[in-house]
């Protein structure tokens, strides 16, 4: 049994089976059924990511992040391993912890410009690694050209906010207004896509 929110915005208590026929739909390639799952549990998953890593903004990335996996890995999901909420949080909480763990060993190596290692993929996983950057790259070509210097800048060097301005002499809140816009068109963009951002 979960909680979902009626037109009123009042609780309401479904069976598990509702979740799960949300997921099923998912698995079948049904976007709406995502949209319908993001509406009713996108705030519990906002919410435990905040607790984790304390920072509104990385909280929205890892929620969106989280969304994008349930939309890719629904057809994985078993009834008999757990509930639907519970499967989503766990993806919540384990993604929050190796974002929060990341960024520590960030600010640990202090600017240096090695890498944290990355795990070995197989072959599946390099093709969808391959294929989302290649639709990234495409996604790209609909942001301004200052958008998509900031974005560039900050995520494909993996700087802070605060980096990207110094490399781009701009000013800090010029950078996140072109980075929070072009991300906006990203997600938009890349939602009818079924890929999200």
């Amino acid at each position: 049994m979960g909680d979902v929110l009626d037109a009123t915005g009042a609780k309401t208590r479904v069976p598990e089976r509702y979740w799960v026929g949300l997921v099923e739909a998912i698995a079948r390639g049904d976007q709406q059924a995502l949209h319908v799952l993001y509406q009713q549990i996108h705030r519990l998953v906002f919410t435990l990511s905040m607790r984790i890593v304390g920072n509104r903004e990385t909280a929205e990335e890892l929620t969106l992040d989280v969304f994008h996996d349930v939309w890719r890995k629904a057809s994985m999901y078993r009834p008999d391993g757990g509930p639907v909420i519970g499967w989503i949080l766990n993806q919540a909480r384990s993604r929050a912890i190796d974002r929060l763990r990341f960024d520590q060993r960030k600010k640990r190596v202090n600017g240096s410009e090695s890498l944290p290692p990355t795990p070995e993929r197989g072959p599946q996983e390099a093709f969808g690694a391959t294929e989302q950057a290649r639709l990234m790259r495409d996604a790209l070509q609909v942001l301004t050209p200052n958008e998509r210097t900031a974005i560039e800048t900050a995520f494909f060097s993996e700087l802070t906010y605060i980096e990207a301005a110094a490399r781009l002499n701009q000013p800090v809140g010029t950078v996140k207004t072109r980075i929070r816009s072009g991300l906006a068109k990203l997600r938009q963009l890349l939602a009818g896509t079924g890929k999200g951002v």
